[in-house]
């Protein structure tokens, strides 16, 4: 059996910190995974901006409800479903994700949660588990899954790893160059038919 493992923003839905920053008019939220290689840092910097401007989680939600998938994302994403078992494999939270679920018929969605206080404000993130991208797909292989994996950040970069067969897709050039061992997609078509590649070959193996 096979499985392909996708991360969300970038790959099926724009960056929401970067539109959140488009919105606010606050450049420092810009800052993403496909800037900074460590995550507790990039959050502890988003907490720490969140604070300092007084922004609550419904400010951010209420950008999220006005976002909708990538274009094409959604038609892939459901002839991906049609052939193989699917799972979101996201360093996003459930509070921010449900309204861009929605709009894709709510694939499996693995991410994290925040701690938000009585008045509305996020005063902190609980991962799910430590390096959850890659303790996903070792998860799966250990059920027998032959694992293909999709994604466009240093935070992807593990997922891909230690998937049978690793892609990138929409990567900047810096990270697609620090990591050659993964083949660059730049568009779903050329996603979808190294996927179906991958999987003959790993089903041949």
């Amino acid at each position: 059996m096979q499985v392909v493992c996708l991360d969300m923003e970038g790959v099926l839905v724009p960056e929401i910190w970067i539109e959140f920053a488009k919105r606010t008019g606050i450049d420092a939220f810009k800052r993403t995974t496909r800037d900074e290689p460590d995550y507790d840092r990039l959050m502890k910097f988003r907490l720490e901006l969140l604070d300092e401007h007084r922004l609550r989680l419904a400010d951010i939600q209420q950008v999220i409800a006005s976002m909708g998938p990538l274009e094409g994302a959604k038609a892939f994403l459901d002839d991906l479903r049609a052939r193989y078992q699917v799972f979101i494999l996201s360093d996003t939270f459930y509070e921010f994700a449900e309204p861009l679920m929605r709009q894709l018929d709510r694939p499996t969605l693995l991410c994290h949660r925040l701690e938000v206080d009585p008045q509305g404000r996020v005063r902190n993130y609980r991962l799910r588990m430590p390096d959850q991208k890659r303790a996903a797909v070792q998860a799966l292989r250990s059920l027998n899954f032959q694992v293909i994996a999709a994604g466009d950040s240093y935070n992807d970069t593990a997922m891909l790893g230690a998937a049978h067969a690793g892609f990138f897709i929409h990567a900047p050039e810096a990270i697609a160059r620090q990591f050659p061992q993964f083949p660059v997609t730049t568009n779903y078509a050329e996603l979808g038919a190294g996927i179906d590649a991958a999987a003959k070959r790993l089903a041949a193996a």
